[in-house]
């Protein structure tokens, strides 16, 4: 194996925490795998990996040489895939995160039409609620809803997320149906608590360029999208939402809008990803890719 191809097998050592999973990954015998580490440690003249039965570990060296492993294994993806023609092949490793609901409902139905563009991608799909550190954990790009926290990171503006108020046909009925802001202290709303800090955010609203926000009472709090809707379903109490999230259900009557008047601000939505001089074509062809698929659902 050449210097880079140790440095892959390491990286995949490293990632998955087992020379076993990343033989699987590689599709190369574990021995293999195994002779390649001890190589690259012979090279450096540093021990990588901690290894006992149960499980594989970086040492201190192995952790500083994760960072530029990616780094220059990267590098030499992205100096290879500007040499090939416009036209040509788009191959490669790519790994990405997205918020969950995202990836099951718009990402994942839509993956077969990015194979048939781009047979040579191999997609690595994340998908959380929580904001993944990309270098530590080796992410090359991800899908951040919301205000961007100050960082180094690229962020790639795409649009906003229109968000709704809505409930239940059956919460409605039994509770009341709120017209303005000034009846929500009679209702309950569902909270959502941020997968990141824990903190649930307050109702929130805008009125002559202001933003208006009230703890509401309530009896359920969640930090996932999927239980979040499930409880406004079960008729729990109001919750704002993206728009595209419940189409389906505002069109079955299963939710209804309301207060249209009262709406939060609008939730912005970028793609980020590490600094880098000339993007990997994979990865732009991803980011294209991606635009195009969201559009239906961004500011809508």
């Amino acid at each position: 194996m050449d210097r880079i191809d140790l440095l892959q097998v390491f990286l995949r050592v490293a990632e998955t925490g087992s020379f076993t999973r990343a033989a699987d990954r590689l599709g190369l015998p574990r021995a293999t795998i195994s002779t390649a580490v001890q190589q690259l440690e012979t090279r450096l003249g540093s021990r990588l990996l901690h290894r006992t039965t149960r499980r594989v570990s970086l040492t201190p060296d192995g952790e500083v040489m994760l960072e530029r492993a990616r780094a220059l294994v990267a590098d030499m993806e992205d100096i290879e895939q500007q040499f090939l023609p416009a036209h040509g092949h788009v191959s490669g490793r790519l790994k990405v995160d997205v918020p969950s609901r995202i990836a099951r409902r718009l990402i994942a139905p839509a993956l077969p039409g990015f194979f048939e563009r781009f047979p040579g991608i191999e997609l690595e799909l994340g998908s959380s609620d929580r904001a993944v550190d990309l270098v530590l954990e080796g992410v090359d790009c991800a899908l951040r809803v919301g205000p961007l926290a100050s960082s180094s990171l690229v962020a790639r503006p795409l649009g906003h997320f229109t968000l709704i108020n809505c409930a239940s046909a059956a919460y409605l009925a039994q509770h009341g149906t709120p017209r303005t802001p000034a009846d929500l202290p009679q209702h309950l709303a569902i909270n959502y608590a941020s997968p990141t800090s824990g903190r649930a955010a307050p109702w929130e609203w805008q009125r002559d360029g202001e933003t208006h926000t009230l703890r509401m009472r309530n009896q359920v709090t969640t930090n996932n999208a999927e239980t979040y809707i499930a409880c406004a379903l079960a008729g729990l109490g109001l919750i704002q939402i993206p728009a595209y999230d419940v189409r389906e259900h505002l069109a079955a009557s299963e939710l209804v809008e309301v207060m249209p008047d009262a709406r939060a601000e609008p939730l912005p939505v970028h793609l980020v990803y590490p600094h880098r001089r000339n993007l990997s074509r994979r990865m732009q062809a991803f980011a294209g890719w991606l635009e195009t698929l969201l559009a239906d659902s961004l500011g809508a």
